[in-house]
């Protein structure tokens, strides 16, 4: 891990995003840690995320027009589905997408990460239209 101090404020930022089920953005963590930790600035929390991005724990969810979501990603393989209406995100473990064959890349080709974004229309915004 880059981050070479385990402080209070960052060990807060991560239980935080462990615990959240709902891919939030920095503004959304920040507001649950300054539950717990009334003087943490957004700006430690926006360091905090850097640093597990880098460190691959965490990974970006980036649409135009949208404040940047995060994903806790440390022993859960999973890719996500997106809803173009809503904008709401949903896990899709990783087990049940089928794999892509190494002859689908370039040859000589190294994976060393996948992501997977699914687009679409989930339920709920369906039976509203």
């Amino acid at each position: 891990m880059t981050m070479v101090r385990q402080t209070k404020q960052r060990a807060a930022v991560i239980d935080v995003l462990r615990s959240a089920r709902s891919h939030p953005d920095a503004a959304w963590i920040h507001a649950q840690v300054r539950e717990q930790l009334p003087s943490v600035s957004l700006g430690t929390v926006y360091r905090t995320l850097d640093a597990l991005v880098r460190d691959g724990v965490v990974v970006t969810l980036e649409r135009a027009g949208q404040a940047t979501r995060y994903d806790w990603r440390e022993g859960d393989a999973h890719h996500h589905a997106v809803c173009r209406t809503c904008g709401a995100i949903f896990d899709v473990d990783a087990g049940d997408v089928p794999a892509v064959p190494a002859s689908a890349l370039p040859a000589g080709f190294q994976v060393t990460d996948v992501r997977l974004e699914f687009m679409g229309v989930c339920p709920a915004c369906q039976t509203q239209n």
